[in-house]
């Protein structure tokens, strides 16, 4: 393993709510990253579908992820937007970010999530969102 990898998967086991959702990153690369997790029935709402929420994290750790790879481990989501394609029924979540666009302090970033099922991956939801290096303006240069 990697690394960038290593480093991003000791980041994302630090974070409860990671470990609580069982995420795994499995894909840790300069301007990309790959968001793997089960999906348990805790995960699941009402109607057997992936809850939105937890399709929504995984957007959002892995646009966080993406955007990191290239801004720094001190970065987070200053915003994103998703939009809900079809409900997620299946075994694991997969959410893929790359990034679009990067400056010294900001990336723009993209996030398709799939559900797998039967073998295959289907797209469920796409997301962007703009990831933002924090800190103070003399750390935040390289």
């Amino acid at each position: 393993m990697d690394d960038l990898l290593q480093l991003g998967k000791e980041a994302l086991s630090s974070q409860p709510f990671n470990v609580l959702v069982g995420a795994d990153l499995t894909c840790f690369s300069p301007g990309r990253a790959e968001l793997t997790i089960p999906i348990t029935p805790q995960l699941k709402q009402q109607h057997g579908f992936v809850h939105g929420g937890v399709i929504s994290y995984a957007a959002d750790n892995a646009l966080t992820a993406a955007g990191a790879s290239v801004l720094g481990p001190a970065a987070v989501t200053s915003e994103y937007k998703i939009n809900y394609l079809r409900p997620a029924i299946g075994t694991a979540l997969i959410a893929r970010a790359t990034v679009v666009y990067s400056s010294k302090t900001q990336a723009v970033c993209r996030c398709d999530v799939f559900v797998v099922g039967e073998g295959e991956e289907n797209l469920c939801a796409v997301s962007q969102g703009t990831i933002a290096r924090i800190g103070r303006p003399s750390e935040t240069q390289t």
